[in-house]
């Protein structure tokens, strides 16, 4: 049995808190569960561009009797994504050997410091409704979203080719799933079943016209009077999340760190002492960047 050190303790207590880091992450992701992401347990740097590839379009060839095969060169098409984001939330613990005797004060620290984190990738992941130019917006600013809207929104992403496989989600603010939830024909269970029910009695929308429907609170707002609600409907494919490891502190600096990483999700958590306070100092903190990957696979849906 290796023995009780100060080194062994510390390491420990960094543990522990990256333990709890990435299921608060993912628990309060929204976007960042939905669009589709790319992460390696290699080292980036702040500026790094990841090149993601995507899938080249072919075409079929009528074989005649007796004919030969038409080889295709297709290009494998390529987007650029720049990890321009370094994101981090520090809070201080005075008496950091208390969280080992209780747990849940770790969580209380470490709550709000998730948090922020998810609130940011939400954001700019939502920030990105200006460069899906392919298809037309729909919808109008300052008007309550309707049925027609959004099928006239799932009718342009099937005409853009999006496969019948792959789901396709609305993203939308507080007053946009309000206004969802109240169309009639959806919102009744003699029109809409056991689904009308749910957003009748339990408020949530579920899926309208092949749309998973989420709300949001980082729905972009965008001009005055009449303000436009940027909302978002989207495949998977349409967008990119990209995260990379960064390094560990440099040895003897008093800093030790731990990497939370699962299902395409990557955290760093590092402690080191702060002499001005006598307290512990944790960082959680993340590098990566958002792009578009396709963007016939994307519409913007204002209200």
């Amino acid at each position: 049995m290796p023995a009780v050190t100060s080194a062994n303790v510390a390491n420990a207590i960094v543990k522990l808190v990256a333990v709890d880091a990435l299921p608060a992450l993912m628990g309060n992701l929204v976007m960042g569960n939905l669009v589709n992401r790319d992460f390696e347990p290699t080292l980036g740097q702040a500026g790094d561009t990841v090149n993601v590839p995507i899938p080249p379009v072919l075409v079929a060839n009528n074989l005649a009797e007796g004919g030969t095969v038409q080889a295709q060169n297709p290009d494998l098409g390529n987007a650029q994504i720049v990890l321009n984001t370094h994101a981090e939330a520090t809070f201080q613990i005075p008496d950091v050997t208390k969280v080992l005797a209780v747990p849940d004060l770790l969580r209380l620290y470490m709550q709000p410091a998730v948090v922020a984190l998810a609130e940011k990738i939400e954001s700019d992941l939502l920030s990105t409704y200006a460069s899906f130019t392919a298809n037309a917006p729909v919808g109008t600013p300052g008007m309550a979203i309707t049925e027609a809207i959004v099928d006239g929104a799932e009718t342009a992403l099937f005409q853009s080719k999006v496969p019948a496989s792959e789901s396709k989600y609305l993203v939308v603010d507080a007053a946009t799933y309000s206004q969802l939830r109240q169309i009639p024909r959806f919102s009744e269970f003699q029109t809409a079943g056991e689904a009308g029910l749910r957003a009748l009695v339990d408020g949530t929308v579920g899926k309208i016209k092949d749309f998973f429907v989420f709300r949001s609170q980082f729905v972009q707002k965008t001009g005055s009077a009449p303000v436009t609600t940027n909302n978002l409907g989207f495949a998977r494919s349409a967008l990119g999340l990209v995260m990379r490891r960064l390094p560990q502190p440099l040895p003897g600096t008093g800093a030790i760190a731990e990497y939370a990483e699962l299902g395409n999700f990557g955290l760093r958590v590092v402690m080191s002492y702060q002499p001005n306070t006598l307290a512990q100092q944790f960082t959680v903190d993340v590098l990566y960047g958002v792009g578009v990957l396709r963007n016939s696979f994307g519409i913007q849906v204002r209200s």
